[in-house]
């Protein structure tokens, strides 16, 4: 009897033949002048079209919003252009794909910003985290606190973002709400400290996130949205508090009725441990969601497995592991070995450990 990782999902418009998804990864192999998709990567995304579901690696919305030297855009007509070959390689395998849209808020540095601006963020707090802007990893800037005024303006920028993805030909798109990132921000009080309608309460530091969904969905439909979120990791600097389960149930239950193609968390500290703090519960957060729940972070064949099982999860998301493993659903679906992914390769550079993994058929042969 096949287990149920590997059977077919709906995720809202989204069809999935499997429930093995490619989690987010910036591989920083982008054109450094313009944001553009490298020509490498139809081939990288292409290879991994047996996923169920690609997410695409995090894609600013805007060059305000991009916060690490190489990655890609979406809201330029040449990104959209170097994004087309990539969606056409993946549907020419029979695979479905989405754009994770991306605004990094503080995460980012001068030398990345138009006219070596400062980075923009819910409250002029600087994060205790780096960023790679091209030479090597340097300490982020100082960010200024976006203006109440300018808040509709990223909104348009999220909302172009999708747009253009939809024309790039992505099925789809994730918000990425999670990972110390500019709507992650809004929500944790370490990094925003304003006193207007988007600060103090949980009420208003919810409020950037639903704004966002409302008019991303506004844009594309719902059913061809989800979102990501990570309420328990510390990533790029934001301090998981006591109000974080507070915080992120009132999130989650502003934006359930949106009717979103799915959920995806990151269950306990992104890239790290599965602990959470106490009295904290993913089950409790996922209870909140009507929709499909995409669960991620230090999972392996079993664990997977038992997790979409038991219902506990609908489809799991797998990152270093897409990394080495283009053909990761299949190698699960059998209990093949795995690839060891090369962490030197990681980000930046050309072919070596990018599109060089072999499929179990190379390795074979």
């Amino acid at each position: 009897m096949t287990a149920k990782l590997f059977t077919p999902l709906e995720a809202g418009a989204l069809r999935l033949r499997n429930r093995v998804v490619m989690a987010p990864l910036t591989r920083n192999r982008a054109t450094p002048d313009g944001a553009v998709p490298g020509p490498l990567a139809p081939d990288y995304y292409g290879q991994r079209a047996g996923f169920g579901l690609i997410i695409s690696e995090g894609t600013q919305i805007s060059q305000q919003g991009q916060g690490y030297a190489s990655t890609p855009g979406i809201f330029s007509t040449a990104q959209v252009e170097g994004w087309q070959p990539v969606t056409e390689a993946v549907h020419a395998r029979g695979g479905t794909i989405v754009a994770q849209i991306w605004h990094v808020g503080r995460v980012s540095h001068t030398s990345l910003q138009a006219g070596g601006a400062a980075p923009v963020a819910p409250s002029a707090l600087r994060a205790e985290s780096k960023t790679y802007d091209g030479t090597g990893f340097v300490p982020v800037s100082e960010p200024r606190a976006l203006g109440i005024d300018e808040i509709p303006k990223v909104l348009a920028d999220y909302a172009r973002a999708a747009r253009n993805a939809r024309a790039a030909g992505f099925d789809g798109v994730e918000i990425h709400g999670a990972n110390g990132y500019l709507i992650d921000q809004f929500l944790r009080p370490s990094a925003n400290v304003r006193t207007d309608a988007y600060g103090g309460s949980v009420e208003n530091r919810t409020r950037f996130l639903e704004e966002v969904v409302e008019t991303v969905a506004g844009a594309i439909g719902a059913d061809r949205v989800g979102l990501r979120l990570s309420p328990f990791s510390p990533a790029n600097g934001v301090v998981v508090d006591e109000t974080a389960s507070e915080t992120f149930a009132r999130g989650i239950e502003r934006i359930a009725p949106y009717g979103l193609a799915f959920l995806h968390m990151v269950e306990g500290t992104t890239g790290g441990s599965r602990d959470l703090p106490a009295g904290a519960s993913i089950e409790a957060l996922r209870t909140l969601f009507p929709g499909v729940y995409i669960a991620n972070n230090g999972y392996d064949r079993e664990t997977a497995i038992t997790a979409v099982e038991t219902g506990r999860a609908d489809a799991v998301a797998f990152g270093r592991l897409a990394i080495s493993n283009p053909d990761l659903a299949e190698r699960l679906h059998l209990g093949a070995p795995l690839n060891e992914p090369d962490r030197a390769t990681f980000y930046g550079g050309g072919a070596a450990g990018y599109i060089d993994y072999p499929t179990l058929e190379a390795a074979s042969a």
